[in-house]
């Protein structure tokens, strides 16, 4: 419990601090009220993503299609459910994903991911994106590799078998901890973008 009062404070102040220090123009059409909950709820998912992945220490059966089920599914649902509440795009994207929707989708997330890599200090920031030809600003987040990710993430021999039999393409594991998993990235419309969406509902 206290580690996820951490972790929201955490998200506050971070939200608080990209305010602050973002261009102004760079940031104008989108509600900074929507910018300071897209990092709440995300440190709020990456907390669901880390308390669920705890689960998984200590047991020494191999994980099964039902643990991913119970451990995956929830953070990914809470996504697609952010998504729809909100208006916004909420996805989880890597370089080496296991699911092919995963997979970086455009220049800049591009950057992004490498600008993560270059600097393990850096947590999130600001972008000002086009998407599916709407304007906004993108949040991107970093995920970092945790003991307990490494049931399903470690050595590419290691993977539970139900790995290897539904993901063929898998380019997810051969991680340690503190590696760099992937990111967040939530875009938010610009505030006319969004208000034309909401109102044609």
């Amino acid at each position: 419990m206290l580690n996820r009062i951490y972790r929201i404070m955490v998200g506050i102040a971070l939200a608080i601090a990209l305010l602050s220090f973002s261009p102004v123009p760079a940031l104008a059409q989108t509600d900074p009220a929507e910018l300071a909950k897209a990092v709440q709820e995300i440190e709020a998912l990456d907390s669901l993503r880390s308390g669920l992945a705890s689960t998984l220490e200590g047991r020494t059966e191999e994980p099964t299609l039902q643990t991913m089920q119970e451990v995956c599914k929830p953070v990914g649902m809470r996504a697609m459910q952010l998504s729809q509440e909100n208006h916004w795009q909420v996805k989880q994207i890597a370089n080496k994903y296991r699911n092919p929707a995963h997979a970086l989708d455009n220049l800049h997330s591009k950057i992004a991911l490498a600008r993560f890599e270059q600097n393990p200090d850096l947590m999130g920031f600001w972008d000002r994106e086009t998407v599916d030809g709407q304007a906004g600003t993108r949040y991107y987040r970093r995920i970092n590799v945790e003991a307990s990710c490494l049931a399903c993430h470690g050595s590419k021999n290691s993977r539970p078998q139900f790995v290897k039999d539904n993901y063929p393409q898998d380019l997810a594991y051969d991680f340690h901890v503190g590696d760099l998993r992937g990111m967040y990235a939530v875009f938010i419309p610009d505030l006319q973008a969004a208000l034309e969406q909401t109102s044609g509902e």
